[in-house]
Order: C-alpha cells, then sequence, then structure tokens
C-alpha cells in the first residue's frame, strides 16, 4: 500500500518556466474576496493556469479546457517543473491536432480546491500562513467555474470560441453556459452529467470513508506531521474503489481474468491476502496517486461532484437548461458504467426540447469512463470538426 506523500505544489514555492508564453504554468491572485456557494467568502484565492498559442486581437478564438477530478492545468506538453507528467490530453491538444494550438488560444486552469497550483487545503491560510487544513471550505462547481471566469476576465478573454472537458470537466462546462451563457459560443461536454445520481454519490461516500477512517487523516490537519506521514493508505483505497467505476468488466476480465499475482497459482495452497492480479493493478494505481494527489483536495472536490446540480437554485433542471444557448456537441461512451449514456442523451434532449442546437456522438469503446482519456482516434475528429465548423458562427 501506498507510504510516499503526494507533491503539492503551490503558489507560494511552485515551480514554472517563465517567460515561455505556450504551456507555461502561471499564477492569478483574485484582488478582492471571492463569495462561495456555502455562505461564506474566500479571500487569497491564487488560480494556477497554462495557456497555448495566442488570443486574436479581436479575442474570437479562446478555447477553455476544463479538467477532471485528478487532473491539472498540463494538458498539453511534455513534463516539466511543477508537472511530472505529459499533458493529460496529449494527442488531442497541440500544434495542428483536433484543438489546434497553433489555432486556438488553449487555456486550462487549476480547480479551486486543487493541488496543482491553484488554492486548495494545502496551501497557506491568509490568516497566519498554515495550511488551510480542516479550515478549507465546501466547493462546487459552480464555485469553480466563477473563480475560472475571474481568471478570463485576468486574460482579456471575454468570450469562449469553446469550452470542453470531461467527466468533472463536462460538469464545469455546464455550468458555464449556465452561468454565462453570454460568454460561451460553444460547449463540448464529454462523459459527463446535469446532475450526480445516487449511485455515483454512493461512489464517492465509499472513498471518502476510506480517508476519513484512515487515523493519519486527523480531521484534515495532517500536514505538519512527521515526514509527511498523512492519510496515504485511506487515499489509495479511495482511488482503487474509483478506478473500478473508470473501466469497464469487459477490459478487466481481458485483462486480468481469475489470474493470482506473484507467481501464485490456484493449486497451491490457499491464502486469505493471496493477491489477485486485478487486486495489484488497483493497488499500482492507488499508489501512483498517492504520490501526486492531496487527500484532502481528493475530498473537497470530490464532495464537488457529489452536490452537482444544475438546477439547484434555478427553478429545476428544465429551467436551468434553458439558459444554455450555445451550440452543443455531446460526447458518451457505450461502455461507461460511471457516467452512463442515457445522462448524456438527456443533455441532448433538454437542449433540443428547448430550441438549442445539440448533436449527440457515441464512442464505442471498451475501456469505461476513461476511453475519452484513451481513445482519442474516436474523441479527436468529433470534437475537431465540431470547433471548426459547427462552433464557428456562434
Amino acid at each position: 500500500m501506498a507510504t510516499a506523500s503526494p507533491g503539492r505544489p503551490h503558489p507560494a514555492t511552485g515551480a514554472w518556466l517563465p517567460g515561455d508564453p505556450v504551456g507555461s504554468r502561471r499564477f492569478f491572485d483574485f484582488p478582492r474576496p471571492m463569495a462561495l456557494d456555502a455562505g461564506t467568502t474566500m479571500a487569497g484565492i491564487t488560480m494556477a493556469y497554462e495557456t497555448w498559442g495566442r488570443l486574436d486581437a479581436d479575442g474570437s478564438n479562446a478555447v477553455l479546457i476544463c479538467h477532471a477530478w485528478t487532473g491539472d492545468s498540463h494538458v498539453s506538453g511534455p513534463a516539466a517543473l511543477g508537472h511530472p507528467t505529459p499533458g493529460w490530453w496529449e494527442g488531442v491538444v497541440g500544434p495542428g491536432l483536433a484543438i489546434d494550438t497553433e489555432r486556438w488560444f488553449v487555456v486550462c486552469i487549476n480547480v479551486l480546491g486543487g493541488c496543482q497550483g491553484s488554492t486548495g487545503p494545502a496551501s497557506p491560510h491568509p490568516a497566519d500562513g498554515r495550511p488551510w487544513g480542516s479550515r478549507f471550505p465546501v466547493v462546487t462547481i459552480r464555485d469553480m467555474v466563477r473563480a475560472q471566469a475571474r481568471v478570463a476576465d485576468h486574460l482579456g478573454v471575454r468570450r469562449w470560441h469553446a469550452i470542453v472537458g470531461g467527466s468533472m470537466g463536462g460538469m464545469q462546462v455546464l455550468e458555464w453556459a449556465i452561468t454565462f451563457p453570454d460568454r460561451v459560443g460553444a460547449i463540448v461536454p464529454v462523459a459527463t452529467c446535469t446532475q450526480s445520481t445516487a449511485q455515483q454519490i454512493a461512489w464517492g461516500a465509499i472513498g471518502r470513508q476510506a480517508i476519513r477512517l484512515d487515523p493519519k487523516w486527523r480531521g484534515g490537519d495532517y500536514y505538519d506531521a512527521a515526514d509527511n506521514d498523512g492519510p496515504w493508505e485511506g487515499l489509495a483505497v479511495a482511488r482503487q474503489v474509483a478506478q473500478v467505476t473508470f473501466r469497464s468488466d469487459n477490459v478487466f476480465t481481458d485483462r486480468f481474468g481469475r489470474g493470482l499475482a506473484d507467481g501464485a497459482t490456484h493449486h497451491d495452497s490457499l491464502d486469505l491476502w493471496q493477491r489477485f492480479e486485478v487486486e495489484r493493478y488497483l493497488e499500482y494505481h492507488g499508489d501512483k496517486l498517492v504520490r501526486r494527489f492531496d487527500a484532502n483536495s481528493y475530498l473537497i472536490i470530490g464532495k464537488a461532484m457529489e452536490l452537482h446540480d444544475v438546477g439547484r437554485g434555478r427553478s429545476g433542471l428544465d429551467a436551468a437548461m434553458a439558459r444554455i444557448v450555445a451550440p452543443t456537441l455531446v460526447l458518451g461512451i457505450n461502455s461507461d458504467i460511471l457516467y452512463p449514456t442515457y445522462q448524456q442523451r438527456q443533455i441532448v434532449d433538454l437542449l433540443r426540447r428547448q430550441g438549442t442546437a445539440a448533436e449527440y456522438v457515441e464512442i464505442d469503446s471498451p475501456h469505461g469512463h476513461d476511453a475519452f482519456l484513451i481513445n482519442l482516434e474516436g474523441v479527436a475528429p468529433p470534437i475537431q470538426h465540431f470547433l471548426e465548423h459547427v462552433g464557428k458562427d456562434a
């Protein structure tokens, strides 16, 4: 199980590549506090973001990409200071690719509450400089979008040509189009939903409990623990639970079957803790996340996903979706068990019902929810066509 502490790059200490206009991580410090859905205000917010390409003189070529739960602003490019791995959507975003950085001014912003540069639980509290920890407030997808809007203002982007995002990124896409309809030209929500269902909330609740029950969580105030000794076991288990929902039964069966790990066979004497190959796979993904992500951020962002409901405070789902006027391309994945395709079809149906142009494309993939990060040959072409043709007159 996991023993290493995660890296927590932060604007106070995180390194970045100065002076490079393409794909460098930058930080924007909010000049004033921001009101949150939780009924509080938050001061001292910093948002980390990256940009690729150049903004046209008329500001018409800006494309915002919204990341998923444990993603970050590094959507494209090689590993660099502050980003130990290449961009998470390599093959979709870049020069000459579907989201062409030679044509579009591409922006990706680490969400509020994250741990990859934007203010989150590991960040210094403005009052005393100690980590926010248990003091960090609950944030919503709507809060994340309002924070992104301030970054857009800072960048001089008054209206996005398009906003694209998968999973939790798709939730942000919908919130942008509802909260700021006059600032959105077109949207591409991928493998997402208008409201989290009871089952989706249930999966998240199990992961939250795994972290909460880790004695090293210490109520969220573990940052001063000796040797960075935090709730890494709980976080690893939480990630294992989530990983099960990211793939399909067919993929697990085809890849692992009933094989036993560590050279064991079913003819050996039976042992209660003898691992199957699929268990070793889950443990690998748990350990991998621990090395790059903060447990409190995992909790905060996961709660935002569970609270996601575009109809909240807007007289219901129909009224909320009626605010979307941007032409829409919705992508679903036929093997997705976490966000089944009926949820993406619902988005299209709601939009068409009230006269908004909406198209649905279903990706045929065995890889489940993660297919939007894996089957790029299925994801990229419809996005490219939409950005170049459907959305250009928006």
